[in-house]
């Protein structure tokens, strides 16, 4: 029996099994086929398209579409996946309205792009859905690579080298593979465990096994790595969470927005997961509006996204945020957390008003208070556990070329490693590029 959205503190059954399946269906509806071909007619096929330069991943976009216009969504997924093989995820997940949709040529003249992300996500789900796979190995090499890291840089760097002949061994800290794509993705934005689906179709390459539950500092060791494998590559994420910074950051009802994304992820029944009835996130990254909107989805009455700066530098796209909006989500801009209240748990949030002083952030020293029984922190992830020997940039491992280390033999790539940005799509990029030169070396 549902409790209610009014109900006071963190509770399960806010709402209705019906308006829980409803609020948790797919983001971004599929398109039918007739909807794709329609769709794909919209397209210039530009010669030098600026969409396939926004893409990290540098997808033959025009290639793709006039195959899909042609009737042959198995050959625009191919086209596809041979640069990115998480095409599919990407396609649901990706910003594409930053990206390869903000400088399509329909959207600076008409104001209203084609749609690229979802005629992507047609053409990989067709393919995805035969249930074949088109890419095969070349020749055995003889060589082993262990990759560290089951995300999307790890997976995408595991099956280059697998095509290219060499035996991958993955490692991940988690029960199943998949990274930030299975614990860390809103689930309206991939629905009906899609993330195990891809990673399973992926993984039909061959040459690739999987180890669960397998760390760094927890049973490996980069030398032990090092001396068992031929080459490595790090692909191990961001897996601490920065402190709040603010008094009672410790009281129950505190709790980090990764994990609480993660714990909805692999909720076996949304109705019974808890959810407070007045909800403030700290932070403006894509993090803090996945738990934002997935409190309000679960029944949050109130629920309140607080950052410390301006909506212009808001990690989050304006997409997002008027996805956020558009759900009940309230933005406040230029606070930041000055004390959570409450004596046995979290009831109020102090805020402080920020202004900018000499380019630099300051408290105003003016504050308002929020209810708040659930406070989600979205503050941004450190790393955590690399070994010493490797060098860092800022709280980055330092990587030159196509994701060499400081330590001969090492590639890293994905959120861990620095330089690029924190895009599953980026990441499957830096993996590919890293599997390309490690295979080069390995065949010098």
């Amino acid at each position: 029996m549902a409790h209610g959205q009014t109900a006071p503190g963190i509770l399960a059954g806010r709402l209705s099994s019906e308006e829980i399946e409803t609020n948790f269906s797919d983001l971004h509806p599929p398109y039918a086929p007739h909807e794709a071909a329609v769709a794909a007619d919209r397209c210039y096929f530009c010669h030098d398209a600026p969409c396939v330069t926004a893409c990290p991943t540098d997808i033959d976009i025009p290639l793709f579409i006039r195959q899909i216009q042609g009737g042959n969504p198995e050959g625009a997924a191919e086209t596809i996946l041979s640069q990115n093989i998480l095409g599919g995820m990407c396609a649901r997940v990706c910003p594409t309205e930053t990206l390869c949709e903000e400088v399509c040529v329909r959207e600076v003249a008409e104001g209203k792009p084609v749609e690229i992300g979802r005629l992507q996500r047609f053409a990989t789900d067709v393919l995805m859905e035969t249930g074949e796979h088109p890419f095969s190995r070349a020749q055995e090499t003889g060589k082993r690579v262990a990759v560290v890291g089951a995300g999307p840089a790890g997976l995408a760097c595991a099956h280059r080298l697998a095509m290219l002949g060499h035996q991958v061994t993955i490692y991940d800290a988690n029960p199943k593979p998949g990274g930030l794509n299975e614990y860390g993705i809103a689930a309206y934005k991939a629905t009906n465990d899609f993330a195990q689906a891809e990673v399973e179709w992926l993984l039909k390459i061959g040459g690739i096994s999987v180890e669960c539950n397998e760390a760094l500092g927890k049973g490996l060791t980069l030398d032990g790595l090092r001396e068992d494998f031929d080459a490595v590559f790090l692909a191990v994420g961001l897996a601490g969470v920065n402190a709040l910074r603010a008094q009672g950051e410790d009281k129950p009802g505190v709790h980090h927005a990764v994990d609480f994304i993660s714990e909805v992820r692999q909720a076996d029944d949304l109705l019974k997961h808890p959810v407070g009835r007045h909800v403030v996130v700290i932070g403006g990254g894509m993090t803090a509006i996945d738990a934002a909107v997935k409190s309000k989805l679960l029944g949050a009455e109130h629920v309140t996204v607080a950052y410390r700066r301006g909506a212009s530098a808001m990690g989050a796209s304006k997409f997002e945020q008027d996805l956020a909006t558009s759900k009940g989500v309230k933005l406040m801009f230029n606070v930041q957390p000055k004390q959570v209240h409450g004596e046995d748990a979290a009831t109020e949030i102090e805020l402080e008003y920020t202004a900018s002083v000499d380019g630099a952030l300051q408290g105003t020293g003016e504050s308002v208070r929020l209810p708040a029984d659930q406070v989600l922190k979205a503050i941004g992830q450190r790393l955590e556990g690399v070994p010493d020997a490797l060098h860092l940039i800022g709280d980055k491992i330092a990587v030159i070329g196509a994701g060499r280390t400081s330590v001969e033999g090492v590639w890293a790539g994905g959120d861990c490693a620095a330089g690029g940005e924190d895009l599953t799509v980026t990441a499957v990029a830096e993996g590919r590029d890293a599997a390309m030169d490690i295979d080069e070396v390995l065949r010098a």
